[in-house]
């Protein structure tokens, strides 16, 4: 209860940021396209909240390592995306990191946590590459790397929060579910 208690803390500290993200001071082009980018497509939805979930799953310090690595390693990938350095197979990355995150979901498979890390990371080169090559021109790059890293870490929390609450309730089988979930809307988006 107490993992539960700190995660909801974490979420009502970061959903306030959100929320004033239209402060009147400053420039906040950047930093309102960056937070929407990753709410806007549904790989990018289903693979951060899968996110959350499967680190919950696993509980531990997969709880902080995976999402952590997932963020820090995105922002990487978005600079390699503003520089336009070619990167093969973006598209074919992002569905292929929502159907593998729901099939280690879906089949409960705690992987140990480096090797869980580094398949985040491998994702998370995508997910900030297709972020940074579609920035705007006009934008600031920090502002808007700023916000899909802080949208990425909430979705990221939110999927956690789901993990935790079903771990609570003793409903394990219910994140099974929505892994399941998450491996069909990876399947829809590999045929549309």
């Amino acid at each position: 209860m107490r993992r539960l208690n700190r995660l909801l803390l974490i979420g009502a500290c970061v959903f306030p940021t959100l929320a004033f993200a239209h402060g009147a001071h400053g420039e906040t082009g950047g930093f309102m396209h960056g937070l929407l980018h990753p709410v806007g497509g549904l790989d990018h939805l289903l693979a951060m909240l899968a996110v959350g979930l499967w680190a919950a799953q696993m509980g531990g310090r997969a709880l902080w390592m995976v999402p952590g690595t997932f963020v820090a390693v995105m922002v990487l990938g978005g600079f390699l995306g503003f520089s336009g350095l070619p990167l093969p197979a973006i598209e074919q990355g992002i569905g292929a990191s929502v159907l593998v995150l729901g099939v280690l979901i879906a089949a409960a498979l705690p992987l140990p946590l480096v090797l869980s890390a580094a398949l985040v990371g491998l994702f998370a080169v995508f997910h900030g590459y297709a972020h940074g090559a579609e920035m705007p021109a006009t934008l600031g790059a920090g502002a808007y790397v700023l916000g899909f890293a802080l949208a990425t870490a909430a979705l990221h929390l939110l999927g956690m929060g789901l993990g935790q609450l079903l771990h609570v309730l003793k409903r394990p089988e219910m994140a099974r579910v929505a892994g399941g979930a998450v491996v069909l809307g990876g399947l829809y988006l590999a045929v549309v």
